[in-house]
């Protein structure tokens, strides 16, 4: 009688990593410091790097090759993470662009994308400035503001004007406020705190359904408007109101207008508002930049308001908000969840593992950025840029969910850097302390705030 001896399949190992806790991981390393930690992996791991939280099993990223390996290669296999499914998101963004999968999201981004087309993209350019020149009229030489307040007022009427053409002037505070509210809880994840909060009727728990009810409230109002009046004014909402639902019959419920409305706000004005702030703070600290920048919009302006033709001529400008996207990248970090067991990198990783990959430490690696730390706008040549490895640079993730407004937001800070430096200097007021909160995205903790100088 013969028997026959299988070969076992060699797998590969699974990646490096800290132990941590045997019962929480690295939950409570993680929360004391989060940037501290990500990056002690980084160096002390190398470029892949696997841990636990509490019972879930992570794995950080840290190589551009092996991120667009996640982001693109074989992005079929991997899914948005748990993160993005807790019971705050949905409640937040419901099944938007954001967090919906599969053919559902495809279908949502092939309606969405006609409003980012490069043609209609320029034609808000016009509004962009108008209001920006409208906010600057009201500023007076010696005040103090907040910078960060003010860029993330002004580019929520921008966008709610842009994609919805509604004018939430007056709404706006409340609006602003109501989404400070909202993304609040989401510093707090990988903790204790933020499982209950999700979960239970606490405080946080009841502060933020509130404050998302009072943006349910403001944008329900839009979409029953724009219903009643029956109008196409060509902008996102109309394409998406005229959207036919293939698979059901019908147009949109007001439901799915409201998530993917909900969406737009949320990720649609805080990009462009995060890399005005921290360009604002950076050229505070910056004279020599802020004075190359200053002579650039002499030179193409000559006293007149930026427009679309004149961005292939602000070179600099553009420069300035690359650089500050790559120190204070809007996004700090990018998750997945692999669907099936693959291997990155020469590594296994098992399914259901979650996939982070941090621009917050890629974009400051020496290996392909000199002197990573300091703001150097001047680095963005066209030849630098075509050296750089694809995925060294990604503020606005990557593949096939790369961001649908990322030309919006990218065209929208330079016209807005443009016009408001072109007539004012802002001075950071000594004494403060500026620390970036890793939430959803890398808001400043206590805002940002300036003294105002007429040029």
């Amino acid at each position: 009688m013969s028997s026959v001896i299988s070969t076992p399949v060699s797998v590969p190992p699974l990646p490096p990593g800290p132990k941590g806790n045997f019962i929480l991981g690295v939950m409570r390393d993680y929360q004391r410091d989060q940037f501290g930690f990500v990056e002690r992996c980084a160096s002390e791991y190398g470029d892949i790097v696997r841990m636990k939280f509490l019972y879930v099993h992570s794995v950080f990223i840290f190589h551009p090759d092996l991120i667009e390996a996640v982001l693109v290669t074989n992005q079929r296999n991997f899914i948005k993470p748990a993160s993005m499914r807790t019971p705050f998101m949905r409640r937040l963004v419901g099944n938007g662009l954001l967090t919906s999968e599969g053919d559902f999201w495809k279908r949502q981004r092939r309606l969405a994308q006609p409003a980012f087309h490069r043609e209609r993209v320029n034609a808000y350019g016009r509004v962009m400035v108008e209001f920006a020149e409208r906010m600057t009229a009201a500023w007076r030489p010696g005040e103090t503001r907040d910078a960060h307040q003010d860029m993330m007022k002004l580019t929520l009427e921008i966008v709610a004007k842009t994609l919805f053409d509604a004018d939430i002037t007056g709404r706006a505070g409340t609006v602003g406020d109501a989404l400070s509210i909202a993304v609040e809880p989401f510093s707090e994840q990988a903790t204790f705190k933020w499982m209950l909060d999700n979960r239970l009727p606490t405080p946080g728990n009841r502060r933020f359904h509130r404050a998302v009810g009072r943006l349910d409230e403001i944008i329900f109002d839009i979409i029953s408007e724009r219903r009643r009046s029956g109008e196409d004014r060509g902008d996102l909402l109309s394409m998406l109101l005229m959207a036919q639902d293939t698979e059901e019959g019908g147009s949109m419920s007001d439901r799915q207008l409201r998530d993917e409305a909900m969406t737009i706000f949320l990720a649609g004005h805080e990009t462009t508002a995060l890399a005005l702030s921290w360009s604002w703070y950076l050229l505070s600290q910056h004279p020599e930049a802020e004075a190359k920048l200053h002579a650039e919009l002499e030179s193409v302006l000559g006293g007149r308001a930026p427009g679309v033709a004149n961005l292939p001529a602000l070179r600099y400008t553009e420069m300035i908000v690359k650089e500050t996207m790559r120190l204070y990248p809007p996004a700090w970090a990018v998750g997945r969840a692999a669907v099936e067991d693959c291997e990155i990198g020469g590594w296994h990783i098992p399914a259901r593992s979650q996939i982070y990959m941090f621009q917050w430490v890629v974009q400051r690696d020496p290996r392909f950025f000199d002197r990573p730390d300091e703001f150097i706008p001047g680095r963005w040549t066209e030849e630098f840029t075509k050296q750089l490895p694809r995925y060294a640079y990604f503020p606005f993730g990557g593949g096939p969910r790369l961001c649908i407004g990322n030309s919006f937001a990218l065209m929208e800070a330079v016209l807005l850097l443009a016009t408001v430096a072109q007539k004012f200097r802002l001075k950071l007021v000594p004494g403060q302390t500026i620390r970036p909160v890793p939430s959803i995205t890398l808001r400043p903790e206590q805002g940002i705030k300036v003294l105002v100088e007429k040029r």
